[in-house]
């Protein structure tokens, strides 16, 4: 059994890794993919051996949560999340801003020891209201000797509000009787606190953005629906009644007006509109992206989540709930989202030593600034250990993979691209050649002529034409290096009319399903990478032969069950603008990757105090590594979010 679970309390990528890691050691589950940006786990697990509820318990007691009611809303569950989140940052900023005011002297408290107090009272207080999430979180992860972005927050501020509390009441005594300068920071403690939370709220907004385009699928589904009457035929003239959509049945009569969404996928019964007395009008553009409204007459099929543009209509119930072409969409583009790219499984193998190598840099820089400079360097190596802990950053890398990967997919499902996972994106920007068939793939049936008979020996078929932008699209493909082969069952005549026009120039006509394996074996073993596009059951060998498949949504259900990427329309520039965006979006990957670690690598060393050795005397200060440890996740977000705003063909 296949499952999308939402997980509550990720943050970092070392946090996916522990839940994935957590739920792949589980008796039980076969495998199990965890998606940081979308915040959920998709679970293939076996039902008679571990329950959800097992599943969940066993994932609570690490520090996080799954969500297997359905009756829980997640979208409800968040927005509590994101207040509780909002609160706790403006109060964090609150408390940081009046101890900055009191370690700086602007305001008088009536004297320094005074002052220090009452910053400990304020830090601890932000500590205990604020940061109270990080060491409830740390603290479970130890006990399962895991750790997080949690951990690197807790060990170092507390190592600071320690050494800052045992300053308040002995560094006089400790330091000062040595000649010794010495100081506290708590400033520090509740700026790394309150940059934390900044940099996570607003990269908790930014990623929410990210998924816009699953929300807006998500949004074309009706919640509630007119049922006219029960599974019996109607007068035209009968009321309606609304009803909530959860109890529709299969065979139940519904109305559907002008503007109103078509809550199922069903058979029309009845149309009108003032065009005609027996047909209405139907926008299906946010499944098929055709743009001109469909005739739909008594039989026709109707999607649900389309809407009609004239008249009204009744149906009759056949496909609801998950099984309707609507509900297969979202859950197509969920698990897509929810995928892992290949690069990805080398960035969580980063990622789960990431938080154990920080912990060790922060004690060798405490140990070498204590031999280096002796007693006297204590506060130094203290605060130059703190700041390696707050500076390094997985979340950085934990996210430039799926916050990319997100974005790409759902520009690729607003064109009627539906991408079913991560490595097919990721391969496609390497195909070299593409293998299409003919017949429904670059041509379909002219509807144009209706009383025509194809007769024995005619050589081309006048009920064919090609599909909308077709030579438009090969040109596209040809600029793009892609050499494209037309392969059909067609005779000689018809195939190579069909290329010419298309602009194909490598075509084969009189093939068998196995030709069609037999050229994508062939290219391969050339060293091409080959792309497969069809649309019928002859061409399920070749798709799935291929390096990546392709299947024209109009066409067999095995096709597209095999196909890794689906084509709903007949707009054939959506084969390059599928090319293109899988281009783009893993350069954005590769981008976020290389920033990332540059982040890390250069960071680490400064904040740990390797410039001295070269005489220059600059150090990142705790305070303004936690900000660039927030910058640092919040920009690689903000760069996958520029794919949305990227141009495709």
């Amino acid at each position: 059994m296949r499952k999308t679970v939402p997980v509550i309390g990720m943050a970092c990528s070392a946090c996916s890794a522990n839940v994935e890691n957590k739920l792949n050691s589980i008796e039980g589950v076969n495998e199990a993919s965890v998606n940081l940006v979308g915040r959920t786990a998709l679970i293939d697990f076996d039902p008679s051996r571990v329950s959800l509820m097992e599943l969940k318990k066993q994932i609570s007691d690490i520090g996080y949560d799954l969500v297997i009611d359905e009756q829980q809303c997640v979208e409800q569950i968040e927005a509590r999340e994101w207040i509780l989140l909002r609160r706790k940052t403006v109060l964090s900023l609150v408390f940081a801003l009046a101890v900055m005011c009191l370690s700086m002297g602007f305001i008088n408290v009536g004297g320094h020891d005074s002052a220090n107090q009452l910053s400990l009272i304020l830090a601890l207080a932000c500590l205990i209201v604020c940061g109270r999430q990080f060491y409830l979180a740390a603290f479970k992860q130890l006990k399962h000797g895991t750790a997080s972005m949690d951990t690197l927050v807790t060990l170092s501020t507390m190592i600071t509000f320690i050494f800052s509390t045992f300053n308040t009441f002995a560094g006089e005594t400790a330091w000062g009787a040595k000649g010794f300068e010495w100081h506290t920071y708590f400033d520090a403690v509740t700026m790394i606190i309150a940059f934390v939370l900044t940099g996570r709220m607003v990269e908790e907004k930014a990623k929410d953005s990210t998924a816009s385009s699953l929300r807006q699928l998500m949004g074309m589904s009706p919640k509630t629906a007119r049922v006219v009457n029960k599974k019996q035929p109607v007068e035209e003239d009968a009321h309606g009644e609304m009803v909530p959509i959860s109890t529709i049945e299969k065979g139940d009569i519904l109305e559907v007006r002008a503007g109103e969404k078509i809550p199922v996928d069903g058979e029309v019964t009845w149309a009108s509109s003032f065009m005609t007395d027996d047909a209405a009008y139907v926008d299906e553009s946010m499944i098929t992206g055709e743009p001109t409204p469909a005739v739909k007459r008594v039989g026709d099929k109707l999607l649900a989540g389309t809407i009609p543009s004239q008249g009204r209509l009744r149906l009759r119930a056949r496909q609801i709930g998950e099984d309707t072409a609507l509900a297969q969409i979202i859950a197509v583009v969920r698990q897509s989202q929810g995928s892992k790219a290949p690069v990805q499984r080398l960035v969580d193998k980063a990622a789960s030593v990431f938080v154990p190598v920080v912990a060790s840099i922060a004690l060798v820089t405490f140990v070498i600034w204590l031999i280096v400079g002796g007693i006297e360097d204590f506060p130094q190596a203290v605060m130059s250990a703190v700041s390696v802990l707050v500076v390094a950053c997985p979340c950085a890398m934990g996210l430039a993979t799926p916050t990319a990967l997100m974005v790409g997919m759902g520009k690729a499902a607003e064109r009627q691209i539906l991408i079913k996972d991560a490595a097919a994106l990721e391969r496609l920007c390497k195909v070299t050649a593409l293998v299409s068939d003919k017949t429904g793939t670059i041509t379909i049936p002219n509807k144009d002529i209706v009383d025509f008979t194809r007769t024995t020996g005619m050589a081309i078929d006048e009920r064919e034409t090609l599909k909308p932008n077709a030579s438009a699209a090969i040109k596209k493909l040809k600029k793009m290096g892609i050499e494209v082969h037309l392969l059909s069952g067609d005779n000689e005549e018809a195939v190579s009319y069909w290329a010419r026009h298309a602009g194909i120039n490598r075509y084969k006509s009189g093939v068998m399903p196995a030709d069609k394996e037999k050229l994508v074996t062939q290219l391969q073993k050339e060293g091409q990478i080959v792309a497969m596009m069809g649309d019928g059951i002859n061409d399920t060998q070749a798709l799935a032969l291929a390096d990546v498949s392709i299947a024209i949504g109009t066409g067999a259900d095995v096709a597209m069950d095999v196909a890794q990427v689906t084509l709903l329309g007949n707009d054939m520039l959506s084969v390059p603008a599928a090319v293109e965006l899988s281009r783009k979006t893993v350069k954005m990957i590769w981008q976020n990757l290389f920033w990332a670690f540059i982040y890390n690598i250069v960071s680490i060393p400064v904040a740990a105090g390797l410039l001295h050795i070269f005489g220059i005397d600059f150090q990142i200060t705790p305070m303004w590594a936690a900000a660039l440890m927030a910058l640092s996740s919040i920009s690689v977000v903000l760069n996958s979010l520029r794919l949305k705003f990227m141009r495709t063909i």
